[in-house]
């Protein structure tokens, strides 16, 4: 399981003022607690910072880079600043993201191709976020066409099928997981992510819930997710799925992060 660190992200809490202020020390000891939590990728997100997101996020790419020796996720909306990301970066990255869309394509591809970087493919067209798993699942072909047509690897594409909070629709979750399945099943070697927080947002007690739906996951073919990793449940739900899924031989890394005491 592929484990993203999702904390460096403008929009949360005392992030952008971090950015702002060019604090390196903050944004360095985030990305290392990270890392020592079990992240096995940091997501960089300076979004919220639209008039400087190009130097901010170069900045980021460096300070973070300086701290801890795991790839980078590159996530913003600004195909200039995912630019300005990859320049920057050691070795090979994961750009969040590319859609469906004709401009997005345009845009993002020839990025993905000249820094040789992995990609998130958010099942989303011009005709926006669908309502049921069959449409996502045909953009998800569209997209693992259009990518490997490109030259990108299918262990380089992670189709993310867009997750929404179950407090505006209760199908959501049900309907992701149907996607995840299709998906998994349709395109062996691909890899699938999601953002997990995204499922419990507006209600309460939202980590038994990120849990409840990141097991359910995993067990439809989910093999990569972005969240907190300084999250003891979320990790120690991690472990414990990849253990019952027949994932951790001899269930070696669960033994690994219970000695350490990080269940």
């Amino acid at each position: 399981m592929l484990i993203i660190g999702e904390k460096i992200n403008t929009s949360l809490k005392g992030i952008e003022e971090a950015v702002k202020t060019r604090n390196t020390v903050f944004i360095q000891n985030l990305a290392s607690k990270q890392v020592e939590s079990g992240a096995d990728m940091i997501d960089v997100n300076v979004g919220t910072r639209i008039h400087t997101e190009v130097e901010d996020m170069r900045w980021i790419v460096k300070a973070v880079q300086q701290a801890v020796d795991v790839p980078l996720c590159i996530d913003s909306p600004n195909p200039e600043a995912i630019e300005a990301g990859l320049a920057e970066h050691r070795g090979k990255a994961l750009v969040n993201s590319i859609t469906a869309e004709k401009e997005r394509i345009e845009r993002i591809l020839p990025l993905i191709k000249r820094f040789n970087s992995k990609i998130v493919a958010l099942t989303i067209d011009d005709r926006g976020v669908p309502e049921d798993a069959e449409r996502r699942c045909e953009i998800a072909e569209k997209l693992v066409k259009t990518l490997t047509e490109n030259e990108i690897p299918l262990e380089d594409i992670y189709i993310d099928p867009v997750v929404h909070s179950i407090s505006t629709n209760s199908k959501s979750g049900v309907m992701v997981l149907e996607s995840i399945k299709k998906i998994a099943t349709s395109f062996k070697g691909i890899h699938i992510i999601c953002g997990l927080s995204n499922i419990s947002f507006g209600l309460p007690k939202r980590g038994l819930l990120n849990r409840a739906f990141l097991l359910m996951a995993m067990a439809a073919g989910l093999d990569s997710v972005i969240c907190d990793p300084q999250d003891k449940g979320i990790i120690s739900a991690i472990k414990a799925g990849e253990a019952l899924l027949g994932r951790d031989e001899y269930c070696a890394k669960y033994l690994a992060f219970f000695r350490e005491g990080k269940l």
